[in-house]
């Protein structure tokens, strides 16, 4: 009797999720995204970041507005680009669906559209979306996305199919450095004295969810395999600890280029241990974030045990470079 309630609770349950529209937090149809152009400038005294942003997309049919995600960030200023015309917009937000409508004024017609955004949000204390990351000195600017924080950094179509490319850029301290998906093209003094600006190669397309940004005084060991660069980075104090999980990196993908018939897809490989990290691991492409328990540890003194879950841990999540990251959903 209990077994048959049982079945007939899950069946209703089933049954109600079916009929339950989950469509209504999916973004319309119709604005199909093609790159991002992105500037982030952290902010450790007030806990904020800014950001301006160019997104390219194409649209496929009539549009009288266009629809992204966006969460717990504010617009500064927007602006739709048509043929080298600039028009001013507004955006509409709806906090509980957590997206916003720009409309221009006036009906867009299908073929290639830029929306120009500035914007500003918090570095949160969720260990989602850009938070703040804190070590036993300072505070670091960090990035979890996965599965749907992307849009709570920047304004996005936040859904593992809609990938595009990336050109990222960061505003940062003179004292600290950026880490992103992607290898450091550019570093270059400002704006003002007190910081410098560091650029990166354009990422491959991929998922919002999958890009990454980190902010701090990391510092990373060296190394390579297969002719692609690798690096452990972690605070300042953790920096040796990670040169078993480097180790174990370098044997890692070279077994996985011969294995899988494919070589490693992207331009570098950067592991990166954060104080404050919710999930075990994040496969972020081409800069994969560790709990430090995941990552680190003395060599000398740390038990078998200790090393087999760093090497499950970083085997696992270098795997996903291709099943996940190279391979995604629709």
């Amino acid at each position: 009797m209990e077994q048959s309630m049982t079945r007939g609770i899950l069946t209703f349950g089933f049954l109600l999720l079916l009929l339950t529209p989950v469509f209504a937090q999916r973004l319309p149809e119709g604005a199909i995204p093609q790159h991002y152009q992105l500037t982030f400038t952290p902010d450790f005294n007030t806990d904020t970041f800014a950001g301006e942003e160019i997104i390219d997309l194409k649209l496929t049919k009539l549009a009288n507005s266009i629809t992204l995600n966006a969460a717990e960030l504010k617009f500064n200023s927007v602006s739709v680009e048509i043929n080298k015309m600039l028009l001013p917009a507004k955006a509409y937000f709806d906090a509980d669906r957590e997206m916003a409508t720009i409309n221009a004024g006036r009906p867009l017609r299908p073929g290639p559209v830029r929306l120009h955004i500035s914007f500003t949000g918090i570095l949160n204390d969720k260990l989602r979306g850009f938070y703040l990351s804190k070590g036993p000195h300072r505070k670091y600017a960090v990035t979890q996305f996965e599965p749907t924080d992307a849009r709570r950094a920047f304004p996005s179509f936040d859904e593992p199919d809609k990938k595009a490319t990336f050109d990222i850029s960061v505003v940062a301290n003179k004292e600290d450095i950026a880490i992103t998906n992607s290898k450091l093209v550019s570093d270059s003094p400002g704006p003002g004295e007190s910081k410098h600006t560091l650029k990166f190669a354009a990422t491959p397309k991929m998922s919002t969810y999958l890009v990454a940004i980190l902010v701090g005084d990391f510092q990373c060991l060296e190394g390579s395999a297969d002719g692609v660069p690798i690096r452990a980075c972690a605070i300042p104090e953790r920096k040796e600890l990670g040169r078993f999980a480097l180790q174990t990196a370098e044997y890692v993908v070279h077994w996985y280029d011969n294995y899988f018939g494919i070589k490693y897809p992207w331009d570098k490989l950067d592991m990166i241990a954060i104080p404050d990290f919710e999930a075990g691991a994040m496969e972020n492409i081409g800069a994969i974030t560790y709990r430090e328990t995941a990552m680190l540890l003395d060599e000398q003194h740390a038990s078998l045990a200790a090393k087999k879950n760093v090497a499950i841990d970083v085997a696992h999540e270098i795997t996903h470079q291709w099943f996940g990251d190279l391979v995604t959903m629709k």
